[in-house]
């Protein structure tokens, strides 16, 4: 299998890469510090929750961060010691905010949990996505994208092409290089388990042309292996060559538009670091707990390490001797890299160089002109966007227009400020631009959440005051029909008692049951009735003389209800 052809993407720059400086030496494991501080949120997506607490004791490997979610992935303890604490610290990112971590004390003793290979040809898809996200795999070419999401053959259930990039196109950063160099066989199998899981007709491992050593090692490596369907491939250095969209152009000619997949085109793409740590994750069982870094900038010896996650960067740098003059630390390489807020932020798996800076070795700028516009950022651009028209807008804070110049395509490379004449900082308006507009957007999405909240309470509170009407209506209705009953029984009551033969009063004229004055004639009706028909009880044996006795008794007792009767107002009768 040969490629036959290679395709060219439109722009990019030459910069001066400076790799020599730290692609000498071979790659050295940096010494466990006093103290790690490894931050819950190391990837895109959510943030994973603690697993620890102070006090505890941890194993290196051993989760301590759960995954939020879907688009989350794990963290593990780099080595074994007891947990100082569980709080926010400082993060690595030039915004100077904090975040939760997690501060681990070791022991020297770097003991690790039990691991086993994952037997993942036996396992169902799901399974094996399941078994990175626990293990922590996430893109290490900088994007920290959670590996798991990526390892899926699309629509299609197959690709035709995964892409593996080892351009390493960014100056100064070199630790894909010495990883080529010195592990090929971990990032070919790493590449075969990919081409396995995405059902992959071919596999490319696109290493710009300034590295041949790397290309030679991968070749060789390859060859040992008898990897089938992989090829190594030296594409022509020229920055971004190491841009995802712009190496699988390069590789495939396929133009891969914004907010679309590349796997709806057939195409996935993985750094080769992450190959490396998929290899080690499945075959080795071994979470990602330590990144190959490269130091160099103004250092007395630049040079590449494998370091704990957690470990503060000027422990790192001190390992490559900071010059005097040094006055600032770069996450990242001089075009995409973030200046951080001090040295004491800790590695992350985003962290492929630290890069120490000087006013010698990157002068301050000149001060900014206007634009001219001469058109060398538009033709610099590699995804043929129109910065001088984003830049305008941007710095006018018309934001919309912006956006239809497409302002989100941007891959803030910096081809366009790299040859600026007028010394403007582009990237910097845009990056100010795209913050405000999500600002905006969250500020949005927060109001129309409070608005469907009120509205919902409100709608609540309609829906329980319907309901609780509804209620006193159906009990009033219930209320008529019990006194309405009352009142056909308190009507029929004289009827009784005549039959008895006792004195019934006249039955109330009024008819609305709902008149207080008749419900009040009723009841006393109803009583005198039960008072008229009680008769005295065991008068079945007495003699005739008690007999005469209780009748003339009787017969005052009904004339005593004749003259109370006549008594009676008129209205109540």
């Amino acid at each position: 299998m040969m490629l036959k052809k290679l395709f060219a993407f439109n722009g990019g720059v030459k910069p001066d890469y400076h790799k020599g400086e730290s692609n000498h030496l071979p790659i050295a494991a940096a010494p466990l510090p006093a103290e790690l501080v490894i931050p819950l949120h190391q990837s895109i997506g959510g943030v994973p929750h603690p697993l620890v607490h102070a006090g505890d004791c941890v194993r290196k490997g051993q989760l301590i961060g759960g995954p939020d979610g879907n688009v989350s992935s794990a963290v593990h303890a780099s080595t074994s010691g007891t947990v100082k604490a569980v709080e926010p610290r400082l993060m690595p990112h030039t915004s100077g905010l904090s975040a939760p971590c997690v501060v681990i004390e070791p022991d020297g003793r770097d003991e690790w949990i039990e691991h086993a290979p994952v037997p993942w040809r036996s396992m169902s898809p799901g399974e094996v996505r399941d078994a990175l996200r626990d293990a922590g795999v996430v893109g290490l070419g900088g994007a920290v994208f959670p590996s798991h999401l990526k390892v899926n053959p699309g629509k299609l259930g197959h690709l035709d092409t995964l892409v593996i990039n080892g351009a390493e196109c960014e100056p100064f950063i070199t630790c894909d290089d010495m990883q080529m160099r010195e592990r090929p066989e971990g990032i070919v199998k790493g590449a075969a388990i990919l081409r396995d899981l995405t059902q992959a007709k071919q596999v490319l491992v696109g290493i710009e042309d300034n590295k041949p050593e790397a290309v030679a090692a991968m070749r060789a490596a390859v060859e040992r292996l008898k990897a089938e369907r992989i090829e190594i491939v030296a594409v022509p250095t020229r920055y971004p060559a190491g841009g995802a969209k712009q190496l699988i152009r390069v590789l495939t000619g396929i133009e891969v538009p914004h907010g679309k997949r590349s796997t709806d085109y057939g195409v996935q793409c993985f750094n080769t670091g992450t190959a490396y740590a998929v290899w080690e994750a499945l075959e080795l069982g071994r979470p990602l707990i330590s990144r190959i870094v490269t130091v160099a900038g103004n250092v007395e010896t630049a040079r590449n390490y494998e370091v704990h996650f957690g470990t503060p960067m000027q422990d790192v740098i001190a390992l490559a001797k900071a010059k005097p003059d040094s006055d600032r630390v770069i996450m990242g390489g001089p075009m995409m890299g973030y200046r951080m807020p001090s040295a004491a932020v800790p590695v992350v798996k985003a962290t492929n160089c630290i890069l120490v800076g000087s006013k010698a070795l990157f002068p301050p700028p000149p001060p900014e002109m206007p634009c001219i516009r001469c058109g060398e950022c538009a033709l610099a651009c590699p995804v043929d966007l129109q910065p001088f028209e984003m830049y305008w807008f941007s710095r006018a804070k018309i934001f919309g227009k912006a956006q239809e110049y497409h302002l989100f395509d941007c891959i803030e490379c910096g081809c366009c400020a790299y040859v600026c004449p007028s010394r403007i900082p582009l990237v910097d308006y845009y990056r100010f631009a795209k913050s405000e507009i999500w600002a905006r957007e969250n500020e949005k999405t927060a109001a129309d959440t409070a608005r469907e909240r009120y509205e919902f309470r409100l709608a609540r509170e309609e829906r329980e005051k319907a309901e609780k009407a509804a209620k006193l209506a159906a009990k009033a209705t219930e209320t008529k029909a019990k006194l309405a009953a009352q009142a056909a029984a308190a009507a029929a009551a004289p009827a009784d008692a005549e039959a008895a033969g006792a004195a019934v009063p006249p039955e109330p004229t009024s008819t609305a049951t709902n008149d207080p004055k008749a419900l009040i004639a009723a009841a006393m009706a109803r009583a005198q009735a039960q008072k008229a028909v009680v008769h005295p009880e065991n008068v079945e044996q007495i003699s005739p003389e008690k007999q005469a006795e209780i009748a003339e008794i009787e017969a005052r007792r009904a004339k005593l209800r004749e003259v109370a009767k006549a008594a009676q107002p008129q209205e109540d009768q």
